[in-house]
């Protein structure tokens, strides 16, 4: 057996051709002017981009870039996009392009067309992203797929503010121009909220968008890769689909988790007496862990720090730290009359250093994973 085939995978074709369409403005629903997908983090969503999307973009002559902002949180989200878009015109640009990258030159000078250093688009002073776009639709001579997983990430520096509106003129500019030389674009994110805000006001880049949940895999992942499974293990050892599935929704339909519970019941496998029941208490295990580690998280904040998250989980994407309303929350949760907001400012200081909640450039706050507001609903609810 090969590796590959040893390995299990999943492919969503259907859901690939149906995207695919909608960005072309064909399909029911038109996204050409851009698709907004949101699932919490570990769902399949990335791997679904580069395992089901890019490859069916491909198949339809699309040229595919694809950057995830999460890749390097150090660096500027706005130098990510660059070098990714840097990348692959220069992989259309053919053996000189090639030999200029592989020896450090980057000023690159095409039959006399075009004249750049390749090291400064989307800087001060270089080639602007829209520029670098439509050059690589015009050289490809087909159209542009520009997929941006965690975009929501660019929000938190002005500069990646300023590359999600170049890459709306791209877009615009791209679009109505001559044939064959389209842009498409698919931002990603692991919170509905954080990736709203692109496109909730006026003032953001793509106002008038829609934020689509990203459909979760459902029971006929979790088939086959019972199938999967059971064709590895002894006959009187195997699992039931509905148990499998059952245990995929405990842990929040997020197949690595599954994957892990699963190594560590086939350790078990010698003693197993109902498959099912161990997999319902190794979901729960999971869970709990998870929990537990919140748990301890939040048991480690200031009770003001506490109260702010509690006011922005029951808030959601309407939560703003310093309104009357929200100020009136704290109160109320701390006992106190009067609450400063400078104190407010430095406990909404200490949850972003603790990589709790997250700030865009713009001053916009929200949870930096989703999953603490399920913690707290089920917790905490009650209170």
């Amino acid at each position: 057996m090969t590796q590959e085939q040893s390995r299990f995978s999943f492919h969503r074709q259907a859901l690939a051709e149906d995207l695919c369409s909608s960005l072309e403005g064909k399909g029911l629903v038109d996204n050409s002017s851009g698709l907004f997908l949101a699932a919490p983090r570990r769902t399949g969503k990335s791997t679904f981009l580069r395992e089901d999307l890019v490859p069916e973009a491909t198949r339809r002559n699309w040229s595919c870039i694809y950057v995830d902002l999460w890749s390097d949180r150090s660096r500027d989200p706005a130098l990510l996009l660059a070098e990714a878009i840097k990348s692959a015109i220069a992989e259309h640009l053919g053996a000189i392009a090639k030999m200029a990258k592989s020896t450090g030159l980057d000023k690159l000078n095409i039959m006399g067309a075009l004249s750049f250093d390749l090291s400064k688009v989307g800087q001060a002073g270089g080639i602007t992203l829209a520029d670098a776009l439509a050059h690589l639709a015009d050289k490809a001579g087909q159209p542009v797929l520009l997929i941006v997983d965690e975009a929501q990430h660019a929000l938190t520096s002005d500069e990646g503010v300023n590359a999600m509106f170049a890459l709306k003129a791209a877009r615009d500019s791209l679009n109505q121009g001559k044939a064959g030389t389209r842009l498409f674009l698919v931002f990603t994110g692991s919170h509905r909220d954080k990736l709203a805000h692109l496109v909730l006001k006026k003032d953001q880049p793509f106002f008038g968008s829609q934020v689509t949940p990203f459909p979760l895999l459902k029971q006929d992942f979790t088939d086959a890769y019972t199938d999967w499974v059971n064709a590895r293990l002894a006959a009187g050892n195997q699992f039931g689909k509905q148990d499998m599935y059952e245990a995929f929704q405990w842990v929040g339909h997020r197949p690595e988790l599954l994957k892990t519970m699963i190594g560590e019941i086939a350790l078990d496998l010698g003693t197993a007496g109902n498959l099912g029941q161990m997999l319902k208490q190794g979901a729960e295990g999971i869970r709990n862990r998870i929990w537990d580690s919140m748990e301890s998280e939040v048991a480690g904040l200031t009770e003001l720090q506490q109260a702010v998250l509690e006011v922005m989980v029951k808030k959601g994407k309407d939560f703003s730290p310093f309104t009357e309303d929200s100020l009136k929350a704290y109160r109320e949760i701390l006992g106190q009359e009067a609450l400063a907001a400078h104190t407010v400012q430095a406990a909404l200081d200490g949850l972003r250093e603790k990589n709790l909640i997250w700030r865009s450039a713009r001053g916009a706050y929200a949870l930096e994973d989703e999953s603490l507001a399920q913690w707290f609903s089920q917790i905490r609810g009650n209170r």
